[in-house]
């Protein structure tokens, strides 16, 4: 699969244009479409945008200050996922892509500017040839269970709700491996069990989500505190503010993930 500026025979829902992690839509919450996706290019509003042909996709990034054409609102991104979005996943695809071709720019390996390439979707050096594909940071959400408790947190970035145990995984371990560590070092809580539920594309800006349940074995809760505010054992039926649906980590505490 390659990139290109070239969309002419692609699906009419299939474009995308986003405004930092917000997307485009109708009053209906319907995807831009191709005339929304061209008047942005007419307008000058469009800072990057691409077509895969093969993957009936295009997307696009607007500025920062860029009005929505009429008609058309910006909404978050993440509220597409609420309700199964029939086209969330291609949106996720969208935006990753859009997040990566801001940032790749430059060859790591000597240098020169990159140009897209001809047959991947991918970036090559004009120079050195090297070929640089999008990068995906795996990472673990998991649920902890302690009879008929959960183990949610507060996170110091985020104050505004709980939500459950995150991290990236480290070379050299399992996403289960992973699952254990980042809740022993965050809230020194060490657990059995281990169970995956369901992954999630998170492009916010390139994370893979792997959900998991696990149970308690032992340990008294002791936060990292360079990470966490605060972390607690509640009840199901008597939740404080959590991420909002369309999260995987609203599907883990509601135990429908």
């Amino acid at each position: 699969m390659s990139m290109r500026k070239d969309y002419q025979n692609l699906s009419e829902d299939h474009f995308f244009v986003f405004q930092g992690k917000n997307i485009l839509v109708t009053e209906n919450h319907s995807v831009a479409g191709r005339n929304a996706f061209e008047q942005c290019i007419d307008s000058g509003t469009a800072t990057d945008y691409f077509a895969e042909p093969e993957q009936q996709l295009a997307g696009m990034m607007v500025g920062n200050n860029a009005q929505p054409p009429e008609g058309f609102k910006f909404v978050p991104l993440r509220s597409i996922f609420a309700g199964n979005h029939e086209h969330s996943s291609l949106a996720a695809r969208a935006h990753g892509l859009l997040e990566w071709r801001a940032t790749e720019h430059f060859c790591r390996f000597c240098g020169s500017p990159l140009e897209d390439d001809s047959f991947f979707t991918a970036r090559t050096c004009t120079s050195c040839k090297k070929i640089w594909f999008p990068q995906i940071a795996p990472c673990i959400i998991v649920l902890v269970k302690k009879e008929d408790k959960i183990l949610l947190a507060k996170h110091v970035m985020r104050p505004d709700f709980y939500t459950c145990i995150a991290g990236f995984m480290e070379p050299g371990e399992t996403a289960e491996e992973c699952v254990a560590r980042e809740v022993l070092e965050e809230t020194g809580i060490i657990v059995k069990n281990v169970r995956y539920a369901k992954s999630q594309s998170w492009p916010f800006p390139n994370q893979l989500m792997l959900g998991f349940y696990a149970e308690y074995d032992s340990g008294e809760i002791r936060v990292q505190e360079d990470e966490l505010a605060e972390a607690l054992w509640f009840s199901p039926d008597e939740l404080p503010v959590v991420p909002p649906e369309g999260s995987l980590a609203w599907e883990l505490i509601h135990g429908i993930a």
